[in-house]
C-alpha cells in the first residue's frame, strides 16, 4: 500500500512540473488562451498555489478579459484573505480604465499594512510588479514606521532610482549600509551605476553633499569609506587618500587599503599622488615586509619617472636599502628589481648578473630561486646570449613542473628562440601555453602565435618576420629609438606584406610610450582605414580614442571613435572599457 501511495505521489507531482513547464512555455510565447487553460488546470489540483493564481489573472488581462479576471478575484477573496489580491483588483479596474476604483483598492491594500504591518511583504511587492512604485514607497514607509524593526531602505532605494530620484535613492542606501555595513559592497555595485568620472556631475555632487552632512552629524568610518570610494571613482586620489587616512588614525589595525589606493593611483599614472602614498606607509608602518613592498614600489615609480641623470641616485637609494636591510631572503623582490635596474637602466649587465648569482647563494626555496632564474634569464636575452638564457628557463620548467612560474619560464623560452629566428621551436612552445592556467600568459602566447602563424609562409627567407623580431628585441633592450627605426625599414621594404598592420601598431605603441602621439595617431588612423577587416582594428580604434580624450582634450573625436567598437565591435577585449568611457564623455548621469 505505501508502494502505490509512493507512486501514485510521485506520478502526480511529474504530471503537475510537465503541466506548469507547458503552461510557462505557452505564456513565454505569447499564447495566452491556451496559457489559461493550462494554468486553470493546475489551479484546480492546487487551488491555493499564488504562482497559479496570479498567471491566471495575467492570462485574463493579457487576453483583455478583465471581467473574467475581476469575477475570479472576487471569487478569490472570498474565500483566501490575501492583501495582494486587492491590489491584483485595483489594478484590473486600471486596466478596465476605472480609475476610481483602482484607487480606491489600492488605498485598501495600503488600509491592511496599516492594521498590520506584515502585509507589507504582499502589498508593497505587488504594487512594484505592476510599476505603481508611489503606492510601494506609501507601503514600505508605513510599515516601518509601525515596525522599527522593518527595514525596507534598500528596496526603496531601488523604487527611487528607477524613478529617476537619485537623491531619496541615495540616501536609502546610505541608511541602509549603516545598518547592515556588510552589504557596503552591493550598495557601492548599485550606486556606480549612478555615478561617473567627472566631479561636476550632479550625481556626485548629491552623494558627496549626503555623506559630509553624515560625517558632520554622526561620524562613522563608513562615510569615510564611501566617500574614498567616490573620490576613487573620480580619479581624485589625493582626496581619497584624506579619507583613508582619516579611517587609519582611527582603526590603524592594516595598511591594506592604502596599499590598494597606492596601486590604483599607480596603475592610473598618478603617479605623484601614488610617490606621497609609498612614502606615507614606509614612515607608519611597522612591519618590515610591508616597509620593504613599499620601497619597491617607489623605486619603480622613480624609474619610471626620472631621467638618465637621475639614475645614479636611484641606484644609491637601492645599495642604501640593501644593506640597511640585508641581503636576504626577504629582501628578494628588492634584489631582483636592483639587478633589473642596473641591466636595462645602466647597462650594467654583467654586474647584474653577478649579483644575482651571488642571491641564489642565499638559502631560498625553488620558487624564490626560480625568481631570480627568470631574471638571469631575461638579462642574458638583453645581451642576446640566448642559448645561456634558455638553459636558466629550462631549469625553471623542470625544478617547477606545471606552475605559474614554470608557464612564464616556457614563454620566455618561446620568446627568446622567437628573438633569434627560431619561429618553429617557438611556435611549438606557444602552442602549448595557449592552454595555459594563468589568462595573461595564454593571451600573450596567443598574440605571439598569431605575429609568426600569421607571417612566416610570406617568403621563403622570413626577411620581414625576422626583422619584427628584431625590432621586438631592441624593444625589449630599451633601444626604442632604435626599434622604430628598424620598423620604419619594414615599413618601407615589406610595403605588401601582412606584418605591415602589426608594424604599425608595434611603432605606434612605441610612439606612444616616447609621448609622440602626433606620430602614434598617424599609424592608428592608417591601421583604420588600410586594414579595416584586420585583427588589430579595435586595438586602432580604442588607442586612437584614448590620445583623443587623454591627451589632446578632444572628447567628440573619442566619443566616435568609442562608438565605433560599441556598435561594430561587441566581442573586443576593448568593448566594456569602450561603453563605460563613451557614457562618461556623453556625460551621461547613469553609468
Amino acid at each position: 500500500m505505501r508502494i502505490l501511495l509512493v507512486l501514485f505521489f510521485f506520478i502526480t507531482t511529474t504530471s503537475l512540473s510537465q503541466t506548469d513547464a507547458v503552461a510557462k512555455e505557452y505564456f513565454k510565447n505569447g499564447d495566452y488562451q491556451k496559457a489559461l487553460f493550462e494554468y486553470e488546470k493546475l489551479y484546480s489540483k492546487s487551488p491555493s498555489n499564488i504562482t497559479y493564481i496570479n498567471q491566471i489573472v495575467s492570462s485574463y488581462q493579457q487576453l483583455e478579459q478583465y471581467d473574467a479576471a475581476e469575477t475570479f478575484l472576487q471569487k478569490l477573496m472570498a474565500r483566501i484573505k490575501y492583501p495582494a489580491f486587492i491590489v491584483e483588483l485595483g489594478y484590473n479596474y486600471q486596466l478596465k480604465n476605472d480609475l476610481v476604483k483602482a484607487e480606491f483598492h489600492y488605498q485598501q491594500a495600503i488600509a491592511t499594512v496599516e492594521l498590520k504591518a506584515s502585509n507589507v511583504f504582499a502589498v508593497a511587492r505587488t504594487f512594484q510588479n505592476h510599476s505603481l512604485l508611489e503606492e510601494a514607497i506609501i507601503s514600505y514607509e508605513k510599515a516601518m514606521a509601525l515596525n522599527p524593526d522593518f527595514n525596507f531602505n534598500l528596496q526603496l532605494a531601488q523604487i527611487y532610482g528607477e524613478q529617476g530620484n537619485v537623491e531619496k535613492m541615495f540616501q536609502n542606501y546610505i541608511d541602509f549600509a549603516e545598518s547592515n555595513p556588510s552589504a557596503l559592497s552591493n550598495i557601492k555595485r548599485a550606486i556606480n551605476e549612478f555615478v561617473n568620472e567627472d566631479s561636476n556631475n550632479e550625481s556626485n555632487i548629491l552623494l558627496r553633499k549626503i555623506l559630509l552632512k553624515k560625517l558632520q552629524q554622526e561620524p562613522n568610518l563608513l562615510w569615510n569609506e564611501l566617500l574614498s570610494w567616490l573620490f576613487i571613482q573620480q580619479k581624485d586620489f589625493r582626496k581619497a587618500f584624506m579619507q583613508e587616512k582619516a579611517i587609519f588614525n582611527r582603526q590603524p589595525e592594516s595598511l591594506n587599503r592604502i596599499e590598494e589606493l597606492a596601486s590604483i593611483s599607480s596603475n592610473e599614472n598618478d603617479n605623484e599622488v601614488a610617490i606621497e602614498i609609498y612614502n606615507y606607509i614606509i614612515n607608519t608602518a611597522q612591519e618590515t615586509e610591508t616597509i620593504l613592498k613599499a620601497h619597491y614600489n617607489l623605486l619603480q615609480l622613480e624609474t619610471k619617472e626620472s631621467s638618465k641623470d637621475n639614475f645614479s641616485s636611484i641606484k644609491t637609494k637601492y645599495s642604501e636599502l640593501l644593506q640597511k636591510f640585508g641581503v636576504q631572503a626577504q629582501t628578494l623582490d628588492l634584489q631582483i628589481a636592483y639587478a633589473h635596474f642596473m641591466a636595462f637602466f645602466l647597462n650594467q649587465p654583467e654586474e647584474a648578473s653577478r649579483f644575482l648569482e651571488s642571491t641564489l647563494k642565499l638559502s631560498l626555496t625553488e620558487l624564490e630561486k626560480a625568481k631570480v632564474k627568470l631574471e638571469l634569464g631575461d638579462i642574458l636575452v638583453l645581451q642576446e646570449k640566448f642559448n645561456q638564457a634558455l638553459i636558466y628557463y629550462t631549469q625553471i620548467q623542470r625544478n617547477l613542473k606545471n606552475s605559474t612560474i614554470s608557464q612564464e619560464a616556457r614563454y620566455r623560452v618561446a620568446k627568446a628562440s622567437y628573438y633569434k629566428g627560431d619561429f618553429k621551436w617557438a611556435e611549438s612552445q606557444l602552442k602549448i601555453l595557449k592552454a595555459s592556467t594563468s589568462q595573461l600568459i595564454a593571451n600573450d602566447a596567443l598574440d605571439l602565435k598569431l605575429i609568426i602563424s600569421d607571417n612566416k609562409y610570406e617568403d621563403s627567407l622570413q626577411t620581414a618576420l625576422k626583422l619584427y623580431a628584431k625590432a621586438d628585441l631592441l624593444s625589449f633592450q630599451n633601444r626604442n629609438e632604435e626599434s622604430i627605426a628598424l620598423l620604419y625599414k619594414i615599413l618601407n621594404d615589406h610595403k605588401k606584406e601582412p606584418i605591415v598592420a602589426q608594424t604599425l601598431y608595434k611603432q605606434a605603441q612605441l610612439f606612444k610610450l616616447k609621448s609622440q602621439f602626433e606620430k602614434a595617431m598617424v599609424n592608428y588612423e592608417r591601421i583604420i582605414s588600410d586594414f579595416r577587416d584586420g585583427i588589430l582594428i579595435d586595438d586602432a580604434y580604442f588607442n586612437l580614442a584614448e590620445i583623443y580624450e587623454k591627451h589632446l582634450n578632444m572628447p567628440e573625436k573619442a566619443k566616435a571613435l568609442y562608438e565605433q567598437i560599441i556598435f561594430n565591435h561587441a566581442d573586443s577585449i576593448y568593448f566594456v572599457d569602450a561603453r563605460k568611457r563613451f557614457r562618461a564623455l556623453r556625460g551621461d548621469a547613469i553609468n
